[in-house]
């Protein structure tokens, strides 16, 4: 009992301190984002959890109540870090292009090849196809397995005029990932970091403050809420192909919505936590946008308005929080439609 008691104190104090993560905004930026609650007169802290013989009880907290003190936590102990690479000895292809599949089993294919042209590359699974770009001077890229296990098709596209293209080169092959998580691991062209990446280094250290995988998720989502703002103009301005960097989005403190879930996916994968990288809508204005998805078996934690629940991806949107949108706006996750995940 005593134990059930300490959890829930802690929850009821991550709640609050979730609620000041918002920051202000302009009259202009508020008519795109719905304002959050300022610290003044905050309200007091209610919630509710279910016992074991399905009971639900409310407990109020305010801020006059005093902490309690704790005995000291176990810390979160980040598992090794899950790389990404091409290997050029390892790959098949012809003159113009090297297709590496020697680590679908982590999730992931990498491609380099070569063209006056512009270049695109197609995975497709099923019924599903992602087509990317890709640079023509043989630079590689990684791109995830995000389909599971089964049969892909790779395909490498060669622009001859206007928006036509034409195939140059083509395989398949039988994938069996080692696990489902895989993927969501690891760096891509979508999610770019290294071992020595500023963003990692400062999700290793936030990671020390927390006890277990959700306290981490807290800590990042606190950060990059207070440090980074949404970049209005880049928003404007961004081109199609555009791929993020992270610790440029750090170093700067301005991004877009992809600038943020690159970010955030950076680092809580870098910390051993997967996190997927999803572009779809948000109603009620179909808004095309992107936003992050992340898994824990851990309970009871909640961040604009969604619940993590035991054993399942939950859906976090770090920009609409850090910009002040509050849970009425994202709403409990039907008005968001997952069209690609990465």
């Amino acid at each position: 009992m005593v134990y059930k008691t300490k959890y829930f104190c802690l929850l009821a104090a991550f709640l609050l301190f979730l609620g000041g993560c918002a920051h202000s905004r302009t009259d202009e930026q508020e008519t795109a984002v719905s304002s959050q609650l300022t610290d003044q007169e905050a309200p007091a802290a209610v919630y509710t959890y279910s016992t074991a013989d399905g009971k639900g009880k409310k407990i109020e907290k305010t801020k006059s109540q005093k902490k309690t003190k704790s005995k000291k936590k176990k810390s979160y102990k980040a598992p090794g870090f899950a790389g990404s690479a091409f290997h050029a000895e390892l790959a098949q292809g012809d003159g113009n292009v090297l297709l590496d599949l020697s680590a679908t089993k982590d999730g992931y294919v990498a491609i380099a090849a070569w063209s006056p042209a512009r270049l695109k590359f197609q995975v497709t699974k099923g019924e599903s196809t992602y087509t990317y770009d890709i640079a023509s001077d043989g630079t590689p890229s990684v791109f995830p397995l995000q389909g599971g296990d089964g049969v892909y098709m790779f395909r490498v596209m060669e622009n001859v005029v206007d928006s036509q293209y034409a195939q140059l080169y083509i395989a398949e092959a039988e994938v069996a990932i080692s696990d489902e998580f895989q993927p969501f691991l690891r760096p891509s062209a979508y999610v770019n970091y290294t071992k020595d990446s500023q963003c990692v280094k400062k999700a290793a250290k936030l990671a020390k403050k927390a006890g277990n995988a959700v306290e981490v998720v807290s800590e990042v989502y606190d950060y990059i809420c207070k440090t980074v703002d949404y970049d209005f103009p880049k928003a404007a301005n961004v081109q199609s192909g555009y791929l993020p960097n992270p610790d440029e989005t750090m170093e700067t403190g301005m991004g877009i919505c992809f600038d943020y879930a690159s970010l955030a996916a950076a680092m809580l994968r870098s910390q051993g936590i997967p996190t997927r990288v999803i572009f779809g809508y948000v109603s009620p204005d179909n808004l095309y946008h992107a936003w992050n998805m992340f898994y824990t078996k851990e309970t009871g934690w909640v961040t604009v308005g969604f619940k993590a629940q035991k054993e399942q991806w939950t859906r976090m949107d770090l920009t609409f929080a850090a910009n002040g949108a509050d849970s009425s706006f994202i709403g409990d996750g039907s008005n968001y439609q997952d069209a690609y995940m990465y």
